[in-house]
């Protein structure tokens, strides 16, 4: 039998509270994966398909000991987004991920977590390399990914979602 008991720890930074999905996520997350940026995203979902979502975001936390966060800005209570740390079959290595809510962007909070969540796979899991697979296309991520000084890496070919390029991050040393 297998162990899947799991934690998953609480990130804060200046601005933001990175913690466990709650039910209450969920509900951001289906209004996300309707609305056109889902897109990049993976989406668009049906509400099914987002539940399913979250519940891979929970689930890859249990199976790898990493995941994604959800984002919640401190000031507010409210759910941002999701960021975190991700290797699901037909990734080419461990990423870094991020995708923020409708309404959310542009503030600053995919960049202030992102920093955090790459810390965290450094300093914490002792990753020594971390990617980001962006879409073709989603030019929001990849200033976000220069922005975090990862540079183009490669291009992959993802089978479900295609065409994507991969940013490669800082090393650990570069970072301190």
């Amino acid at each position: 039998m297998t162990d899947t008991t799991f934690t998953i720890p609480t990130l804060q930074t200046d601005r933001l509270i990175l913690r466990a999905h709650k039910v209450e996520d969920i509900e951001h997350e289906v209004e996300f994966f309707k609305s056109d940026r889902s897109h990049l995203s993976g989406g668009p979902l049906t509400r099914e398909g987002a539940f399913r979502a979250v519940m891979g975001f929970l689930g890859h936390w249990a199976l790898r000991g990493y995941g994604f966060w959800a984002v919640e800005e401190k000031a507010t209570g409210k759910y941002v987004g999701r960021v975190g740390l991700w290797f699901p079959a037909g990734w080419p290595e461990k990423e870094i991920g991020w995708s923020l809510m409708n309404g959310a962007e542009g503030k600053g909070f995919a960049y202030e977590a992102a920093i955090a969540a790459r810390a965290y796979a450094y300093e914490t899991l002792g990753w020594k390399t971390a990617v980001s697979m962006i879409l073709h296309g989603n030019t929001r991520s990849v200033a976000l990914a220069e922005k975090m000084g990862a540079t183009l890496d490669s291009d992959f070919e993802h089978e479900r979602f295609g065409p994507c390029h991969i940013y490669r991050h800082l090393s650990p040393e570069a970072t301190l």
